[in-house]
This record gives C-alpha cells, structure tokens and sequence, in this order.
C-alpha cells in the first residue's frame, strides 16, 4: 500500500515511546544476539496457533540466554509492562515465574503442563513490535497503574480462528504465570473488532470502504522533527498513508478485568526499544466499524 521509501520515511519519523531504561538494554543485547546468528528468524506469522507448551522457539536468543544472569529488577514487579518484557527475555527468571504443574484450558478438555514440557515463550520479541487494544486514551493509562494484579497476554491467531490467552496474576507481590486458556476469536471479547480488523488488515476494497469520511491525522512535521502537524485523511489520500498492518496474527495484553461491548477501539502498534508508535482509532457506526482517526 506504501512505497518502501515512504515508509521507512513514514516509521523514521513515529514519535518516541519512552521506556524503562533496562528495557533498552534488554532488546539491545537481544538484537546484537541474534543478528549474530545465522538462522533466520521466526515470525510472529509463522507460529502455529496449536502450540502445546509455550510456543516452539527457534531464535538465536536460545541458544544464547543474554540475561539468564542478570537479576530482574525488583520494581519490574511492580507494572506488568515492566515484567513481561523480564520474563520473556530471561529463561532462568521465567521458569521461576510459572506455577507447575500449569494448567492448560481448551473449551472442556483440561491438561496440565509439567516444568520439563514448557518451551521457553518470547511472546512478541521475535518481531521487535507489540500490538495493544484498547477502548479509549484513558483506558491506555492503566498501564501504568501498579494497583493491577490480573493480566492476560493474548495470541490472536486470524488463521486458525483461536486465541491463546496467557494468564497472568500478582500473588505476594510478584508476578505469575498461572494458567493457559484457549478460546475461538467469536468467544473473545473484542470478537466484533477482531473480526473486522482481519478484513481492514488483508482487503484493500474493504479498507478504503472502511474509512470514515475524514480521517483525522497527527504525525511528526516531515519539515521539522521537534514538531508534530495535524490535519485531515481523504480516502482519495489514504493510499499515502496507509501503513502495512499485521495479518495473520496480532497481540494484545489485557489489564485488569476487561471491558466488552465497546463501540470505539484503539489499535496501537508499539515497536521495542527502536521508538516505533501507531495509533488508530475505530469508531463503530449503525453496526459497521470506521477509522476515524491516525497517530503516528
């Protein structure tokens, strides 16, 4: 949908996400790793979504454990954004945060995983981006709120119709992987915008047909880069800014307890420890989800 020049243009100039600096020194020992191998890396889109225990791992970052002697800082459990990105990166941290026997839930079938099945899970590390939904800007606060106890990382497969959720609770203070549940994308509670998003994501006719009239805009000043421009999208213009979406298969973490029935969504895209942010904002209109809005 965009030329290459545009978007690596376009993706230069998303603004920063500011992070934990520890973070940084995460992904940046992870990416020296494995550009040093010599595999070629797995995408998120080439993960079979019925992985038994964990999800196979065939990165370099295995067969080279960068953190596996570096201690997890002791606030990093005091968000879950701050842990997550801990306990995918950490090998020896993670088989210390997950509660085995750990059970597994697929519609009536129920299993329980013992710690030599479990395969080291680097949930969205092998992409260097994260995908988050939300219901509103305020909502996307609450990653920020330490008083959260409960979360869930979800692997939405659009492939297999499936949605892996990795469940996750705060007991005396720390953070643990406590259950695997999965469910079909209809049972989910974003089912109506996954749905649409798989459509918005892969039909270029149902895209543009999926705009609203005018798409309000927000971006960097391609003139000046300590400035930002606002304006409005045209779907005459969209083609310009479209940017290239996930398709098979995206992420989403959710904090606390979640919300459904939601008629406005917001689908951002996070890159790691490279400053990489996109916004976009559906509205759901007579039944019929529209993009209102673009941040980058």
């Amino acid at each position: 949908m965009v030329s290459p020049i545009f978007f690596c243009n376009f993706a230069k100039n998303l603004r920063y996400h500011q992070m934990k600096r520890y973070f940084i020194v995460i992904f940046c020992l992870l990416l020296l790793v494995s550009c040093g191998g010599q595999k070629t890396t797995q995408t998120e889109e080439e993960v079979p979504a019925d992985t038994t225990v964990g999800t196979a791992d065939t990165t370099a970052v295995d067969s080279v454990d960068v953190l596996s002697n570096l201690p997890m800082p002791k606030a990093a459990d005091e968000l879950f954004d701050d842990f997550i990105f801990n306990f995918a990166a950490n090998k020896k941290l993670q088989m210390e945060r997950i509660m085995f026997p750990l059970k597994k839930v697929n519609g009536e079938k129920v299993e329980t995983i013992g710690r030599d099945q479990w395969k080291i899970e680097r949930y969205f590390m092998r992409q260097q981006y994260y995908t988050l939904l939300f219901d509103s800007e305020k909502q996307m606060e609450v990653v920020k709120d330490t008083s959260v106890n409960h979360a869930v990382v979800e692997m939405i497969y659009f492939n297999t119709g499936a949605v892996i959720q990795h469940v996750f609770d705060r007991l005396r203070g720390v953070w643990m992987l406590t259950k695997i549940v999965t469910i079909p994308i209809s049972s989910s509670e974003n089912a109506s915008f996954l749905e649409f998003y798989h459509r918005f994501a892969t039909e270029p006719e149902f895209q543009t047909e999926s705009l609203n009239e005018t798409i309000q805009f927000e971006g960097p000043d391609p003139d000046d880069d300590f400035s930002r421009m606002d304006g409005l999208i045209s779907a005459d213009t969209w083609e310009a800014f479209a940017p290239e979406l996930p398709q098979k298969m995206i992420y989403n973490i959710v904090y606390g307890q979640p919300t459904k029935g939601s008629n406005r969504k917001l689908f951002v895209l996070r890159g790691i420890a490279n400053g990489m942010e996109l916004e976009m904002t559906f509205q759901r209109k007579d039944g019929n989800w529209k993009l209102t809005k673009l941040t980058t």
